[in-house]
């Protein structure tokens, strides 16, 4: 299997992402993955399709304080992420403030988002990577952030898994995180955004309780067939 190359900025990983349709299922699939296949620190991907007012929210959280959150809204897309141990953290500087550049150009429709509760630790605005797309935009967009030789946002090992964007990324994230082997034929049912089925509940997770997947899957907004919830 080949491995996925990581982008290592905001910059590489606005080049890779794909249309805001096809990055929603990616972020749904992930969170629907997550739900089945359970793990030691609760769900690593999720996806909460009622974040806010006309809002659905696709997140990672490892756990160890490194997290992301896409917000999908009617006026577009809104992208951050938050690597703890990044060089570009706004603990790192005495007024803990944003990266240079990072946020600049952010439109104004999006910038109440940077004081969300959610998005912040007391009054300091946490984040290391920052994306968006406007409805009305053709192509995913960034601040102009420099980076020195040493500085990382931490966009590598936040989104790797989903700028790849296929089964095969995830079954060798999955497969290392959670220390088992996977079926690859099952992540690649949920990838396809088909129903949920017992067959495929059993494949990746045996030990799972099937109406409490399907539970935990419907609550993504995937889709779970005529299964009894």
């Amino acid at each position: 299997m080949t491995a996925a190359r990581r982008p290592r900025g905001v910059h590489e990983l606005i080049a890779v992402l794909p249309a805001v349709p096809v990055l929603r299922d990616r972020c749904r699939a992930l969170a629907a993955l997550e739900a089945v296949i359970g793990g030691r620190y609760g769900s690593y991907f999720d996806y909460d399709p009622g974040w806010g007012p006309g809002t659905e929210a696709g997140l990672m959280n490892n756990g160890a304080g490194d997290e992301y959150t896409i917000l999908f809204t009617p006026d577009g897309v809104f992208g951050r992420g938050f690597d703890h141990e990044s060089s570009m953290s706004p603990y790192t500087n005495e007024d803990m403030a944003l990266w240079p550049g990072l946020v600049d150009t952010l439109p104004e429709v999006f910038r109440p988002l940077l004081d969300e509760p959610a998005f912040c630790d007391d009054e300091v605005r946490v984040a290391t990577v920052v994306f968006w797309r406007e409805t009305h935009d053709t192509a995913w967009r960034a601040g102009q952030v420099e980076y020195e030789e040493h500085d990382d946002d931490g966009t590598g090992h936040l989104f790797h898994v989903l700028a790849a964007g296929t089964p095969e990324a995830y079954q060798a994230f999955a497969e290392t995180y959670y220390g088992r082997q996977l079926d690859l034929e099952a992540i690649r049912h949920v990838f396809a955004l088909r129903p949920l089925a017992d067959d495929v509940v059993e494949a990746l997770n045996p030990q799972a309780d099937p109406d409490a997947v399907t539970r935990a899957v419907a609550a993504t907004g995937y889709p779970v067939g005529g299964r009894p919830m």
